[in-house]
């Protein structure tokens, strides 16, 4: 989620004072996955949600006494795919490999290139 809409989000929950007030926790596990996520400082992202530093540690320590408790259970593991061919994997290095006839394997160093092969010999 963008930080400008998690502030938004965030800004319904503000008192006239500016003390947040009973926070959903939906917005506060998005405060949570905006934390994790950050490439910046966390006070470049506390500063961009409108947060003080106290909120913004407030805020990830009741994400993470949800998570601990399990009452968000998103975190439950999803496949996804990847678009190879059947019989392709990845290897630690990025190249892809290709089970083919009679056991043999084939590597490849770009997707490109297998996407060559497999027009030629298709």
């Amino acid at each position: 989620m963008d930080n400008m809409v998690l502030k938004k989000r965030l800004n319904t929950f503000k008192t006239a004072k500016g003390t947040l007030s009973k926070v959903s926790d939906d917005v506060v596990m998005e405060v949570l996955r905006a934390w994790e996520n950050c490439l910046g400082t966390a006070a470049d992202l506390y500063r961009d949600l409108g947060l003080s530093k106290m909120q913004m540690v407030t805020m990830i320590q009741k994400a993470k006494r949800l998570v601990k408790s399990g009452a968000v259970t998103e975190g439950e593991f999803k496949e996804i795919q990847t678009g190879m061919a059947p019989g392709a994997s990845l290897v630690a290095n990025g190249s892809i490999e290709l089970a083919w006839d009679q056991g043999k394997i084939i590597r490849f160093a770009q997707v490109e290139q297998l996407i060559d092969f497999l027009k030629k010999v298709a």
